[in-house]
């Protein structure tokens, strides 16, 4: 089976899907797959990778090769048509885990792993994921969305319904890019023109003393929640911003599984559950929650449908603790990939 792994792209989680991107490669069972490599430049060009990949980062070798996405026809090289299974996406954020090249490669016909175009979409939109969430009556925290037309009065209005300390992030952005959390009105305007340079409209979201946990799940239309892990930041960072995440190699412990009482564990799982099927999410997602100190109420965060790939990710690590090594999820979720396009090409469109 030839499996297109797909990495790169526009985002500025560029970098970081290179490094997921090397650890799939890694861990696709070669007795079962044949691998090909896709990376996609900054400026969003395609490239057939033509040199053995490296051990801890992919890079994207230019090609004067013209790749392209053929309608109902996958893809080709030069117009001749490569054989391709299954697309591996590992995309972080914008272009790569919002719908769009999800999009194109359901009108290629081409089977991939991940959510589809609505539950990519709707999952990398914190506005639209919180209030889908909200309908459910699953639990969230106080949120308040401003854009930037909005006047300054206006956003002082919002953040003030909010209340002080909060945290502003742009809606539809990763990794914590553009995120700050806010402790007075004096600080505001900074942080939001920072958020601003990341996306049109900002969540205002009122802060909350907590741990943070993240649950696993896989699957199309009964998902399976695993153990949850938590991340527990540094003394140096504020909360797990970009760079403890990416650039501080001691930014945060990072525990799977999460020391929690057997009903907290349980809650939680049945939450990431729900909050996976209430944003129509398939394949995978990483759900992140708030367990709040004092009163260990439980909040939903975000959910994230490429989680990071790395060997030291969360997503993989808890699906380990749980008893699915690396390689087996690899497998699990190209065969969801699958099951999925079988589904989808047993529907008809016309009478």
């Amino acid at each position: 089976m030839t499996i297109c792994v797909l990495y790169g792209g526009k985002s500025g989680e560029h970098e970081v899907s290179l490094r997921s991107a090397a650890s799939v490669v890694k861990n696709l069972d070669p007795s079962k797959y044949s691998v090909m490599r896709v990376g996609i430049d900054r400026s969003g060009r395609w490239h057939l990778q033509q040199s053995p990949p490296a051990s801890d980062a992919l890079s994207i070798e230019q090609s004067t090769r013209r790749l392209s996405v053929v309608p109902g026809g996958g893809l080709a090289v030069d117009g001749r048509r490569l054989e391709v299974d299954c697309v591996f996406p590992v995309l972080h954020g914008t272009y790569g885990e919002d719908g769009t090249v999800q999009g194109l490669l359901d009108i290629a016909g081409i089977p991939y792993v991940g959510a589809g175009v609505l539950g990519s979409s709707v999952s990398l939109d914190k506005e639209m994921t919180k209030r889908l969430w909200r309908d459910r009556g699953l639990p969230i925290v106080e949120f308040a969305v401003v854009r930037a037309e909005d006047s300054e009065r206006e956003r002082r209005s919002a953040a003030s319904g909010v209340g002080f300390p909060l945290f502003v992030k742009p809606c539809a952005a990763g990794s914590s890019l553009g995120a700050a959390r806010v402790a007075d009105e004096p600080s505001l305007a900074p942080a939001l023109a920072d958020a601003l340079r990341f996306d049109t409209r900002l969540l205002l979201e009122r802060f909350v003393d907590a741990r943070e946990i993240e649950c696993s799940v896989i699957g199309n239309g009964r998902p399976k929640a695993f153990l949850p892990g938590e991340v527990i930041p540094a003394a140096s960072h504020a909360f797990y911003d970009y760079e403890a995440k990416y650039t501080d190699p001691n930014g945060a412990a990072l525990e799977a599984p999460a020391r929690l009482p057997a009903g907290t564990q349980e809650r939680i799982m049945r939450l990431a559950e729900a909050a996976y099927e209430a944003v129509r999410c398939e394949g995978m997602a990483r759900v992140d929650f708030f367990l709040e100190r004092g009163t260990d109420a439980v909040f939903l965060n975000e959910i994230n449908t490429i989680p990071g790939f790395t060997s030291i990710s969360m997503f993989p690590r808890m699906c380990e603790a749980s008893g699915l090594p690396y390689g087996k999820l690899l497998d699990s979720l190209v065969e969801l990939a699958l099951e999925r396009d079988r589904q989808r090409k047993s529907l008809r469109y016309e009478r």
